[in-house]
């Protein structure tokens, strides 16, 4: 039966893979998360099943069953209830309770030495196991604190006793000595740990630093790096995980954990190379909506609907470049609507230019515009659609800011060599945006004000329904 055991690990891990190939790409993945949890429902029936071989058994069916209930109610439930502007906090929350439940598994293995000193291996194997524990530790409740942060940072804020306090970003120079110092104080109670494995202070006190390195680990960072802090914390996540299998002798949690650490990982340096940053950097310095920001000494005049649906009367390419702006107003079935009547009235080709870092997580505009049923063929990646701008009648810019912003290609200021959409190389721009507030790198845009610009002032939503309604009028 123990091949049988083996077995089962297998197809959960192969299902884990072949999932997280399928999230590479947006039309498989849905497809790719209905394999991950396959797998993760093989892994449990699998685990348990080893319980009940071992002689180990399970102690009690009601709490499985309670879990499995309430876990998914609950997971419902947020999936139900959550906007699609609140997905970056929701995955920032989600990341942090990944990391604390590995970090809670490594402590009851631990737990059971301290109630039973005679349990306890010797050698090679509870070095092992103490600085695995100790790692899952610091890696999940790090996580799980950072994690926090992070959401209410995303959020904006937390609302306490109905008056909205502001989440705040605060990092003097000395205060990443004071990192340094508390990950060599974990380390240090790690390694006392090894000695004296029955010692609780070492662990509460690995757990207390941990939880403190976490929070003063993100709250230098601002708003503009939040998406690399996302994914750096999904990969903490997987990574705590991983070191959680080794403690628990489970290799499926080793191989799962270590897939999402190795994703998360890469997924963070394409952030940074999408953002010119360098990830140390992001960790260690200060920058985002946080910082001093330049103040606005030149007007635009604002054109209206009218105006813009007779420019874009026989536009044979239009280019819709969408922001965090499209995602706060919750405009994507608008936009697409306006596709929709560009291609039918005009025969127009429409494309969308999808930034990295557009939004506030990831693929966050991926996800808006598939929910507006957007076709995928039509979604391009910065790389491969900035060389169709010079050859496009309209760029239609839609809530984005820093990442339209040709200041980036100054070499000067917080934008400095950042990739960006190249919509000012297009025959005409239209922008829809609220005002001419700068984005969260402080920069004034420079694309604002070119004589080739329009500026739609006012809200997403209202602003795309009162073109849709004056291109059919033309």
């Amino acid at each position: 039966m123990e091949d049988w055991i083996s077995i089962g690990y297998l197809i959960s891990a192969a299902l884990f893979i072949f999932g997280l190939k399928k999230l590479g790409h947006p039309k498989t993945a849905p497809f790719g998360n209905q394999l991950g949890a396959m797998g993760m429902l093989v892994a449990v029936i699998t685990t348990v099943a080893q319980m009940q071989l071992t002689g180990e058994g399970v102690v009690d069916w009601t709490l499985i069953a309670g879990g499995i209930v309430l876990g998914s109610l609950i997971g419902y439930w947020m999936a139900v209830k959550v906007e699609m502007t609140g997905m970056p906090e929701l995955v920032a929350l989600f990341n942090g309770f990944g990391g604390a439940a590995s970090a809670l598994v490594a402590l009851s293995e631990i737990q059971k030495y301290i109630a039973e000193p005679s349990g306890i291996p010797t050698g090679l194997e509870i070095t092992v196991t103490m600085v695995a524990a100790g790692l899952s530790a610091l890696v999940g409740w790090m996580t799980l604190t950072g994690s926090l942060l992070a959401m209410y940072k995303l959020k904006g804020g937390v609302e306490v006793f109905g008056k909205w306090i502001r989440t705040p970003t605060w990092g003097p120079a000395w205060l990443n000595p004071v990192k340094v110092l508390l990950f060599l104080g974990v380390i240090a109670l790690i390694i006392a740990s090894i000695d004296d494995p029955t010692n609780e202070q070492y662990l509460w006190g690995i757990i207390g630093i941990s939880c403190i390195l976490g929070i003063i680990l993100v709250l230098p960072i601002g708003g503009a790096d939040m998406p690399v802090v996302v994914s750096l914390l999904n990969s903490l996540s997987g990574i705590a995980a991983a070191f959680t299998g080794f403690i628990i002798g489970n290799s499926v949690l080793i191989i799962a954990g270590s897939l999402v650490g190795a994703s998360g990982l890469i997924l963070t340096f394409i952030m940074c190379k999408a953002m010119n940053r360098k990830l140390i950097d992001v960790l260690f310095k200060s920058f985002g909506g946080d910082g001093e920001k330049q103040s606005l000494t030149r007007t635009k005049v604002g054109s209206d609907a009218d105006e813009v649906a007779m420019m874009l009367d026989g536009a044979q390419k239009v280019i819709i470049v969408p922001g965090y702006g499209m995602a706060v107003s919750q405009c994507q079935h608008a936009v697409k609507e306006f596709a929709n009547i560009m291609e039918e009235k005009f025969d127009t080709e429409i494309k969308y230019a999808i930034h990295p870092v557009a939004g506030r997580m990831p693929g966050h505009m991926n996800v808006l515009l598939a929910e507006a049923n957007v076709p995928y063929e039509q979604l391009i990646e910065m790389d491969e659609i900035n060389g169709e701008f010079p050859e496009c009648d309209v760029a239609l810019v839609i809530g984005a800011n820093d990442t339209t912003n040709p200041a980036a290609r100054s070499g000067e200021g917080p934008l400095a060599g950042m990739p960006i959409i190249d919509a000012d190389k297009a025959r005409t721009v239209v922008i829809i945006k609220r005002s001419l507030s700068v984005g969260y790198a402080g920069v004034d845009n420079d694309l604002f004000y070119m004589d080739k610009t329009m500026m739609l002032f006012g809200d997403g939503k209202a602003m795309m329904g009162d073109l849709n309604t004056a291109v059919k009028e033309i």
